[in-house]
């Protein structure tokens, strides 16, 4: 995790405010991102840092507001194979497994 994210985390925290931290747990073939990354998700749905981009970050933006809401942490399966992928405009073809975790 970078300096930034850290940072804006514990400015959050001091704050009590809330997030949703996303981080990769887990891929299968091509995605954009691997194991580690992370994105840091307000309630007011802007982001920091990036698992990706496009379609798939969009769904676990999504979510990562549906955790804050429910002020619950989860796991979450990205799914960009084959038909599904090519119906939403992914390129990429694998399997992310995030944990979208609140602080």
């Amino acid at each position: 995790m970078d300096r930034t994210m850290v940072n804006i985390i514990c400015e959050k925290q001091k704050n009590g405010e809330k997030a949703a931290l996303v981080t990769i747990v887990e891929t299968r073939g091509s995605t954009p991102r691997k194991a580690g990354s992370k994105m840091l998700i307000s309630p007011d749905g802007k982001a920091f840092g990036t698992i990706g981009g496009g379609c798939g970050e969009a769904e676990v933006r999504r979510q990562a507001l549906t955790a804050l809401d429910e002020n619950r942490s989860r796991l979450y399966t990205v799914t960009m194979l084959n038909e599904v992928a090519a119906d939403e405009g992914m390129v990429c073809g694998g399997i992310m497994e995030v944990f979208i975790q609140i602080i």
